[in-house]
């Protein structure tokens, strides 16, 4: 039995004397949620109009997860998170993949780090990329079942998970201490939406599969917004950023100075 169930379960009850009572009481309920939404032209001819509804769905993932030296899953401290989604050569389901760059690939060779670490794996390449639903599942499910920090949850990724670090934090902007996406890109038309994300980006100088104007661009126009964005390129590097980046322990530094109301900007 469901929560909602349950909670009707133990609810007073209502008896009915007749059908037609019943009819009456759910006509009732329905006029009454009509009378919340906006009414609608309904004349002969063409014309627009708009609605709100709220939908549920159920969705299934699966991810890598690292826990820190010393992990206490009921004491009293509270972890950063570190998100990383990975790039498109590594979609499908296996998840052994997965460990092919970034810091998944840095676990297995014996790298230590102080954040939880979630490495969703995507069934799909580009162009679809990560379904940002089941990325928002992830997350609701890491916040309920581990001792993470709210204030410092960090999204980074490589090429599509590049570009979706940017995309996924423009959608919930509020749920995220900063961004590190590594050769990646973004419309520029949601750039505002990160103006209250701390964003380090980084970027080969050659890259011809996601080439830098794009990540530049994006840097130029969160910063016109007020943002707090840099970008780093590598002046000799193509598509492969990673490598440098995420060897690069300054990057783990600034993401742990973060947090989600604005201290260490």
């Amino acid at each position: 039995m469901t929560a909602e169930l349950s909670t009707l379960a133990r609810g007073p009850r209502l008896r009915f004397t007749s059908a037609s009572a019943a009819g009456a009481a759910l006509m009732a309920l329905l006029l009454a949620g009509c009378a919340g939404r906006d009414a609608w032209p309904l004349h002969a001819g063409q014309q627009a109009v708009t609605f709100d509804r709220t939908m549920s769905t159920a969705t299934h993932g699966r991810f890598l997860l690292y826990l820190p030296a010393g992990f206490e899953a009921h004491g009293a401290t509270r972890y950063p998170l570190l998100i990383f989604l990975h790039g498109s050569g590594e979609a499908g389901d296996d998840l052994e993949r997965l460990k092919a760059h970034g810091p998944p690939r840095l676990v297995a060779e014996g790298r230590s780090y102080p954040f939880i670490i979630a490495a969703p794996q995507s069934t799909h390449g580009v162009p679809r990329g990560f379904d940002p639903l089941e990325l928002d599942a992830m997350l609701d499910e890491l916040m309920a079942r581990l001792p993470v920090d709210p204030d410092r949850v960090y999204i980074t990724g490589l090429s599509m998970g590049g570009e979706w670090s940017y995309g996924w934090a423009s959608r919930h902007p509020e749920r995220f201490a900063a961004i590190a996406p590594v050769s990646g890109t973004w419309e520029t038309r949601d750039a505002c939406r990160l103006r209250e994300v701390p964003v380090w980006a980084f970027h080969g100088a050659h890259d011809d599969v996601v080439p830098l104007a794009g990540d530049e661009a994006m840097v130029e126009a969160i910063n016109a917004c007020g943002g707090h964005a840099r970008l780093t390129v590598y002046p000799q590097a193509g598509h492969d950023a990673w490598t440098p980046a995420y060897a690069d322990p300054a990057l783990y530094d600034w993401l742990l100075q973060q947090r989600r109301h604005g201290a260490g900007r």
